[in-house]
């Protein structure tokens, strides 16, 4: 293990999305021994052959040294950092088949922004209790995947409780245009990039029905106050969700055509039943799973949550898209605008 984690060390990224793609190019071009998992043979071979994964990053090569494989025991064995990007509905299970593998201690840090379904857990609590004694954290933030493929500035949050492994991690990641801060409060960087995707269906119906930017502008704002209130119901801190990790993810997740939350509010919004919607991208929308944690989470801290309640009533199919826009119209008076509603 390389005295300082900053050095040039073994890197593991598993999943090959669009994100943990990105971001294991972006620790090969930092000099680090990267070894992307994925799950389909196929893309783990045309990363490693052809160097490139045009299911996710169509038209984007990758670094030639960037090195992928399907065997998900060679690529615990690899990390001396272990980095997570699997979808949050698999990220207990390929912990969990990880483990034996992995050497001691090693830092795990989390790309995935959503919440376990059934523990309503985070997803770095979930590394606390599969794997005690690594040191977890996340990367959050407004990390457009595209963009930082293309080279375009971006700034992103590593989110620890010790800042001092945050700061070694902060050196693992830190390249070129991308502008890596660290922060300590977890809860919030994590909920703000959880919640952030079931206001971005929210903002995508809207632009799907066409009601214009004062109303998108409205969602955007009173869902950051909304996902403010959780944050801080769940021991997090309100400056947090100013932020990174909180409006400018939300800000870029909302307004943004490459987010796959706002592409499926988009369709919702014109009508489009969310399983063809769902089956078209055969990619994860993690919104769509995170509501109904969203809504039991709000339900335990005795919040009313709205637009996460609105929304959580659209993708079950309580109510269509059009009729919750209807309920903006609501007659009753607004209060205080800190005030969640």
């Amino acid at each position: 293990m390389p005295t300082e984690m900053g050095e040039s060390m073994r890197i593991t990224v598993l999943g090959a999305g669009s994100w943990g793609t990105t971001v294991a190019s972006v620790l090969t071009r930092r000099d680090h021994e990267s070894l992307i998992w994925a799950r389909n043979p196929a893309t783990a071979e045309e990363i490693d052959v052809k160097h490139r994964n045009e299911r996710y990053l169509a038209g984007f090569p990758l670094p030639k040294r960037l090195r992928a494989t399907a065997d998900l025991a060679e690529a615990a064995a690899h990390a001396e950092l272990l980095v997570v990007g699997v979808p949050t509905g698999a990220f207990r299970e390929t912990l969990e088949q990880v483990k034996p593998d992995l050497h001691p201690w090693i830092p795990v840090v989390s790309l995935s922004k959503g919440l376990e379904r059934d523990s309503l857990l985070r997803m770095t609590e979930v590394i606390k209790e599969v794997l005690p004694g690594h040191p977890a954290a996340a990367l959050t933030g407004p990390n457009l995947a595209k963009e930082i493929m293309a080279g375009m500035a971006a700034a992103t949050v590593i989110a620890t409780e010790d800042l001092t492994v945050a700061t070694e991690i902060q050196r693992v990641f830190r390249r070129g245009l991308l502008r890596v801060y660290t922060n300590h409060d977890v809860i919030g960087c994590e909920v703000g990039g959880a919640l952030k995707n079931v206001v971005a269906i929210a903002t995508g119906i809207a632009q799907g029905l066409g009601v214009g930017d004062n109303t998108r502008a409205g969602v955007i704002s009173r869902g950051l106050a909304e996902l403010t209130t959780l944050a801080v119901a769940m021991g997090g801190e309100p400056s947090t969700l100013a932020g990174l990790a909180g409006m400018g993810d939300l800000v870029a997740t909302c307004i943004s055509p490459h987010s796959r939350n706002r592409h499926v509010g988009e369709q919702l919004g014109r009508g489009r039943s969310l399983d063809d919607i769902l089956a078209e991208m055969g990619q994860v929308a993690e919104g769509v799973k995170t509501v109904h944690a969203a809504v039991q989470l709000a339900d335990q801290h005795g919040l009313p949550m709205p637009i996460t309640r609105t929304i959580h009533r659209v993708v079950t199919g309580e109510i269509t898209a059009e009729r919750a826009y209807a309920g903006l119209l609501r007659t009753h008076p607004a209060g205080h605008e800190s005030e969640p509603g």
